[in-house]
């Protein structure tokens, strides 16, 4: 009898031992998830979500790869390596082809419908190369750019009608990156070729879906831990119906505006002043519930062309500056224009924005995506609101 009595206590104890280590592992497991989660917590907390957005043609997709090619002073980014500028050669060499089959093409089309057509008129000894290049940028498959098709190209971009056409590529979709390209043909056909830094920024992808980079401060500003993640999308409207699922959680909002477009329509809708898109589209992105507390930095794109746009077409032909009066020449006009396009994006952020939402956050840049010391000054700027911001909301200012 007592040794049954002693066997049962056994049995308990040893019943007893097992619940107490199982119990003990259960409770390990718990703490190493509730550390986990607090780490991660931790970490998202220092995550910063920047969302690039604008219209299609805006230069934000540029700005994005000055981001990721430029080693910035305040940013850490690794660079593209020699096989990523690689890749990049049939994309500039398609570039190349397109651009000078808009240029053929147009030239034909105001031929045929300018009271002054004779000036649009290629020269004889260039309308069979005319003809060939244009069948060429016409193919899904486009060549390698070799040293022979690279000179006629050179040879069709001097002549008289094309250089008429390009004047008015505003018209006809011509792309920034055309006359960068046309200049640099020799070393674009080298057959040991190798895009630069600067090709790439050149380089024309539209965007589809979501590109997404992530970089954090150095220097000074390692200690914070912050890290940056920049996202950027399509601009086009079929585009914009992947910008809603990235809409949460946005720390601020970089809206990309091309001020030099005033006198251009869109890629994709050829009746739609492109400024006029560019209004109603940062106004809804403005409107947006989920951006009500989201900082917002606009940047007023491609400078570098409105400063030598403005000169010689009026910024009134846009339907929305038809108030603008000139008032000087040079770059006091300059100045003025600037200004006053400025305060137009003013006006439609203040009539978007509740009056209870002066916490939210609203700067505005001057920048040329092309340009990397302005766009490594804009970033800087950038980084430095989001930090003061930060602090103020954890009460430190």
């Amino acid at each position: 009898m007592l040794s049954v009595a002693f066997h049962t206590m056994g049995l308990l104890c040893s019943r007893h031992q097992h619940h107490d280590e199982a119990e003990i592992e259960e409770n390990t497991q718990a703490a190493e998830i509730e550390r986990r989660i607090e780490q991660e917590s931790k970490a998202e907390k220092h995550i910063q979500k920047l969302l690039l957005l604008g219209a299609g043609e805006s230069g934000k997709s540029t700005l994005f790869k000055q981001a990721r090619l430029r080693p910035i002073k305040l940013l850490f980014q690794t660079g593209f390596d020699e096989a990523e500028l690689r890749s990049y050669i049939s994309v500039i060499h398609a570039n190349v082809y397109q651009t000078i089959k808009i240029l053929h093409d147009g030239s034909k089309e105001l031929a045929q419908n300018e009271a002054d057509s004779s000036k649009y008129v290629l020269s004889l000894e260039n309308k069979d190369i005319g003809e060939k290049l244009s069948d060429i940028g016409g193919r899904l498959d486009y060549p390698r750019l070799t040293k022979e098709l690279a000179q006629e190209i050179e040879t069709l971009w001097n002549d008289a009608a094309i250089q008429e056409t390009y004047s008015r590529g505003n018209e006809l979709q011509i792309p920034d990156s055309a006359h960068y390209f046309m200049e640099n043909l020799q070393r674009l056909s080298d057959m040991n070729y190798v895009p630069t830094k600067e090709d790439v920024l050149y380089a024309r992808v539209r965007t589809t879906g979501v590109v997404e980079i992530q970089f954090s401060p150095v220097g000074e500003n390692k200690k914070s831990g912050e890290v940056y993640r920049l996202f950027d999308v399509g601009g086009q409207r079929n585009e914009r119906r992947k910008w809603i699922h990235l809409f949460e959680g946005v720390s601020a909002v970089i809206f990309c505006a091309a001020i030099s477009e005033y006198d251009q329509m869109l890629f994709e809708d050829e009746n739609k002043n492109r400024m006029l898109e560019t209004r109603e589209l940062f106004e809804w992105v403005l409107k947006q519930p989920c951006f009500e507390k989201t900082s917002f930095m606009l940047f007023l794109n491609k400078f570098d062309i409105f400063e030598e746009k403005v000169l010689k077409v009026p910024l009134n032909v846009c339907e929305w500056f038809k108030d603008y009066q000139p008032v000087s020449s040079g770059k006091q006009e300059i100045e003025h224009a600037y200004e006053f396009v400025k305060k137009k994006f003013e006006e439609v952020y203040f009539q978007c924005t509740a009056p209870t939402r002066v916490d939210r956050v609203f700067k505005i840049y001057r920048t040329t995506a092309l340009d990397q010391k302005v766009v490594k000054k804009t970033f800087k700027l950038v980084d430095e609101t989001l930090r003061r911001r930060n602090l103020f909301e954890a009460g430190l200012l």
